[in-house]
């Protein structure tokens, strides 16, 4: 199976609701599978004058007006939400989406975001607690027709979260990481994907065999998991229009510097080059393991971009 290609956009960099509607139209008008969306409220790049709309108020409005991509988070941080609303978000937007939602879950991870917005912040090996029963919690809301629970963080008692997903057995649920020990039991626990991020051909394979022994462990089938890839993806039909959009890539981002040398930097991580460039390094990709690639596009009003990764990569990779 070819490596399908989604959108993945920072929506805590100041892109508007009329900037949400553009971009899911352009990813729906094109050959991209998805469109996900971080889950922030404060810019990651350090610029308080950026704003953010809330991930799922968003991914539900796109809902009612998109008919064929799907849409999600990369990844709504378990320290922002009780499970059993969030459960509740992500199964009322996949009613509204007529069942094309995804919820990637993690364990949250910007600090002064948590204190300008009064969120706790707990070390880390408790929000990997929270982690853990936040996925439990999900999980069971959208498959068991009643149950009770009770952990360290969470007690819920004849919990019957009705209705349930349109998506049968549940909508997929996605975990993230680099493969590492906890983040990939968890996965196999509960997870239908593990998404991995900004790494090099070679580490996705690696991080693969990691996941897949995970599965092994959990007593699941590897063959079932998906497997996935999040990085950073600058594109253009001519190499002046790859120069051009890094340039703008390390302005978004507050960089300066030689274009040669952010490249170099770069290029093994990220997805860069001119559209018949991109297309070999996805089939890299491929052949390392990952089934599905979502493309950070931090330009997101280069909606030209979107077009081109619609009409001419996706096609080539197909």
């Amino acid at each position: 199976m070819a490596v399908r290609v989604c959108l993945m956009i920072e929506g805590q960099e100041d892109v508007t609701w009329d900037a949400w509607r553009a971009i899911a139209a352009a990813c729906e008008d094109g050959g991209l599978e998805g469109l996900f969306r971080s889950d922030h409220y404060r810019s990651v790049m350090g610029r308080s004058e950026r704003g953010s709309l809330d991930a799922w108020a968003t991914l539900a409005g796109l809902s009612a007006l998109t008919t064929r991509i799907r849409l999600g988070t990369l990844v709504s941080p378990a320290t922002f939400r009780h499970p059993s609303a969030l459960a509740k978000m992500a199964a009322t937007a996949d009613h509204i989406s007529g069942g094309r939602i995804e919820l990637g879950l993690g364990a949250g991870w910007l600090e002064e975001e948590h204190r300008a917005y009064g969120f706790e912040f707990p070390p880390t090996e408790v929000r990997m607690e929270v982690l853990a029963e936040q996925l439990e919690i999900v999980h069971r809301s959208w498959t068991e027709e009643g149950f009770s629970f009770e952990g360290r963080h969470y007690t819920l008692t004849d919990c019957n979260a009705v209705p349930k997903p349109v998506q049968r057995p549940h909508l997929p649920l996605i975990v993230g990481g680099r493969a590492g020990r906890k983040s990939a039991a968890l996965a196999a626990r509960w997870a239908d994907e593990y998404n991995t991020v900004f790494a090099p051909v070679e580490e996705c394979a690696r991080r693969r065999r990691v996941v897949e022994e995970a599965w092994e462990r959990a007593g699941r089938d590897p063959g079932t998991l998906r497997f996935s890839l999040m990085t950073g993806c600058i594109v253009g039909e001519a190499p002046r229009d790859v120069e051009r959009r890094v340039r703008n890539v390390m302005q978004r981002s507050g960089q300066e510097g030689d274009v040669l040398a952010w490249v170099g930097a770069h290029a093994s991580e990220w997805v860069i080059g001119t559209v018949g460039e991109v297309v070999d390094r996805l089939g890299e990709y491929e052949e390392a393991g990952v089934e599905r690639i979502m493309l950070q596009h931090l330009c997101h009003d280069d909606l030209d971009m979107v077009r081109l990764l619609g009409s001419e990569v996706v096609p080539r990779v197909a």
